[in-house]
């Protein structure tokens, strides 16, 4: 059996998959940070499990997927998730098999009920093809966003902003004039600031309706990452008082945002859109292409631009801050799943719609 990889080998595998798959993959997949070795060690801290299965040709990584297992009570077992993979080249179906029977053979090692797998693929009928053939079926909910916003880094910043909405650029503009800068938090700095970004978190869910997650997984996640330099939490402030901040992770050709909040007071002074064009700087500065601003409501394109100047709820005036800033939507092929045990799996889909439910 061949030795598993160390987190420092399995993140070099992953770094190399992308190019890999521009190369010679007719499907290409990316190579995503929820696929790195520190998220597995975050999700870990929070009461998940992690494993890694690998396809090696000569030595050599070929394809593999990190899992995350999640323990049910009473001893029932777990569920096992891939977020963004497996990393596999999907044009090639024996590799394609073979890494799914490595997952089958960890999943029931962990007494999972059921596979869900969320591969980093565009929609597409050839996606859906192979997924089918592999014996997965469309899972009904997604864990991670469908549907995103992407912005070019590439271009020079005057072009990238020329591309934006007239009255985003407008408003980033505003946001300097009415005194508004965007600093980076330092490690002498991070206590205070994520303490302040926590607060700014609770705030903005609250007047959203949503959970955040807590100030513990937030300062892990910081940790973990911005030791790394695969994050940077930015704060926008006027005369010493933080009006809104964003924690922004990166990795290879692209960065993510995942994190933000503003708060209730001075919005007039525009602070989320310095804070976000702060943050694509950033990106960009540090050698990313690719700006995934994370997470738009999965409607068809023509329902986004003829409802969103009126909806209100969920994610809609998310949508109507993110589209202005000229990214192109993108939508991936979603969750899939493969089940192990069928009358488990149509118990634990009912608990968990029972307890959604009763959230709401």
């Amino acid at each position: 059996m061949a030795t598993p990889l160390t987190a420092a080998e399995w993140d070099a595998f992953v770094a190399d998959f992308r190019q890999q798959q521009l190369e010679h993959a007719t499907l290409p997949a990316s190579a995503h940070i929820l696929q790195t070795s520190a998220w597995a060690e975050l999700k870990c801290g929070f009461g998940w499990d992690a494993t890694r299965v690998v396809v090696r040709h000569g030595g050599r990584p070929l394809a593999g997927a990190q899992i995350l297992f999640r323990p049910l009570p009473l001893g029932l077992g777990s569920i096992a998730y891939v977020p963004k993979g497996p990393l596999v080249d999907w044009s090639d179906a024996e590799q394609c098999r073979y890494v799914v029977a490595l997952c089958d053979e960890a999943a029931r090692a962990r007494r999972a009920l059921f596979l869900q797998i969320e591969p980093d693929l565009p929609e597409s009928s050839d996606a859906a093809g192979v997924l089918t053939d592999l014996g997965f079926f469309r899972g009904r909910h997604s864990v991670q966003p469908r549907h995103t916003l992407i912005v070019d880094l590439k271009p020079p910043p005057d072009e990238i902003l020329a591309g934006m909405k007239q009255k985003t650029r407008y408003n980033i503009r505003l946001a300097e004039r009415r005194g508004v800068s965007v600093r980076v938090a330092t490690p002498e700095s991070a206590e205070a600031d994520l303490s302040e970004f926590q607060r700014l978190l609770q705030t903005t869910g609250q007047r959203g309706s949503f959970g955040v997650h807590s100030a513990g997984y937030h300062r892990a996640a910081y940790r973990l990452f911005a030791t790394r330099q695969e994050a940077a939490l930015l704060l926008a402030e006027h005369q010493s008082r933080t009006l809104a901040a964003a924690m922004i992770f990166a990795f290879g050709e692209r960065a993510w945002y995942f994190y933000g909040a503003s708060s209730e007071q001075e919005r007039e002074r525009m602070p989320s859109y310095a804070l976000q064009w702060a943050a694509m700087l950033w990106a960009k500065a540090r050698g990313c292409s690719i700006y995934d601003m994370w997470g738009v409501p999965d409607e068809a394109v023509d329902v986004l631009e003829s409802e969103f100047a009126t909806r209100k709820d969920g994610l809609w005036p998310v949508y109507r801050f993110k589209r202005g800033f000229g990214g192109q939507l993108e939508r991936n092929t979603g969750a899939w799943e493969r089940v192990y045990l069928p009358w488990a799996h149509r118990l634990y889909k009912r608990v968990v719609a029972a307890f959604s439910g009763a959230q709401a």
